[in-house]
């Protein structure tokens, strides 16, 4: 039988599809506005590679922060949340706090974000039942890159690649991961690590590539794997290999091989006999007493 996680995971391609042809440009982050984003956990993570991109764009100043450690007394003129549940206690508390006009993209309408946000958008149609966050987070970020300007065209494409291409032995084997981004794909690369620790309770890591070498390469070797997103960084894949361990890149789009990277977590919880719609010790959101 298949998992809420295998279908929401197999389902994006479509999801950013929809995602790409309805951006809310009104409730977004507009040209010239020095923005703040914030989320909990991958909400975080897609929020760094948000942040890369619209810097890179020249768009405006945008800082990511976990929403607990968003700074106090630093000037913003929009906060942007990121929260599938719309319930997170440490995002609605800054919400509320927050002087700054304030955007939420949730997936939930019947939560307390509606009315801790001046704008939400929600993307109910990417909403999951599964504990375990995929296609939200991609789908949230297709819209947030196609709003910027981007044409993801080639990126639905590597997708379906991802969603259907084997998954090679090598790593649903290995011992462990490294991950490694590059610019925007650096938030994308915690991510995976995140992804292959909930559902699996594999040992990852991951690094800026170019920080790999500045002491974490120590631990790779046989039977563990350095997987970039992205572009590698010249002669890296050739100190990794002189270690004995597994190089792998494929030159998909980064938001793609995050795809990869799900289907491999799934595939090491139910090696290890795990239920990747139920991962240990966590719940759909946190939400904490007063």
């Amino acid at each position: 039988m298949t998992t809420h996680t295998e279908a929401e995971i197999g389902s994006q391609p479509e999801c950013w599809r929809r995602a790409v042809a309805n951006v809310p440009v009104d409730a977004l982050p507009r040209p010239g506005e020095r923005v703040a984003v914030v989320g909990c956990g991958t909400s975080w993570f897609i929020a760094m590679a948000y942040a890369t991109l619209r810097e890179r764009a020249g768009l405006g100043e945008t800082d990511a922060f976990a929403a607990s450690e968003a700074p106090t007394g630093r000037s913003y003129d929009r906060v942007l949340a990121l929260t599938r549940s719309g319930t997170t206690t440490e995002v609605l508390e800054l919400l509320r706090r927050t002087d700054a006009r304030t955007t939420a993209i949730t997936a939930d309408p019947n939560t307390p974000v509606m009315t801790a946000a001046d704008d939400v958008i929600v993307l109910d149609y990417a909403d999951e039942q599964s504990v375990v966050q995929t296609r939200f987070a991609t789908t949230q970020l297709a819209m947030l890159r196609a709003s910027l300007g981007e044409d993801l065209t080639q990126a639905i494409a590597d997708a379906e690649q991802a969603v259907a291409a084997p998954l090679p032995a090598e790593l649903t084997d290995a011992e462990q991961f490294s991950f490694l981004g590059i610019g925007w794909s650096v938030g994308l690369a915690q991510e995976a690590a995140l992804k292959m620790r909930e559902a699996s309770r594999s040992w990852t890591e991951a690094y800026p590539a170019m920080e790999y070498r500045h002491g974490p390469i120590s631990i790779a070797g046989p039977g563990r794997v350095t997987w970039m997103l992205g572009t590698a960084p010249e002669g890296l894949r050739e100190q990794v290999e002189e270690t004995g361990g597994t190089f792998f890149q494929t030159g998909l789009d980064p938001m793609a091989e995050l795809i990869r990277a799900q289907r491999v977590a799934v595939a090491r919880a139910f090696a290890r006999g795990l239920d990747p719609d139920e991962p240990l010790h966590l719940t759909r959101s946190v939400i904490l007493s007063s």
